[in-house]
């Protein structure tokens, strides 16, 4: 899952990062990883889905957040930490 960190434009101060991406979830994650990412200030944009009768229901999260590149790292470590990952 490539996620993309982006400096913003100048002037920005030293460090800091927008990001803006989605997460593709199972149902039983959503409320989870919504909870994690909200309190750091990660706001999530939308949550929706594109199919009908898929199984197991799967939902798009978008999210965006503009503030020092190790914190947006760290608040979505957490917030991966909350959902079933395939790690290579």
């Amino acid at each position: 899952m490539p996620m993309s960190y982006e400096p913003p434009g100048a002037p920005c101060p030293k460090g800091e990062a927008a990001i803006i991406d989605d997460l593709v979830l199972l149902a039983s994650e959503v409320n989870a990883a919504i909870r994690s990412l909200r309190p750091t200030g990660i706001e999530v944009t939308a949550v929706h889905n594109h199919m009908l009768d898929e199984q197991p229901r799967m939902f798009f999260m978008h999210f965006w957040a503009h503030d020092h590149a190790v914190r947006l790292a760290g608040a979505l470590r957490a917030a991966l930490d909350h959902i079933n990952l395939v790690r290579e």
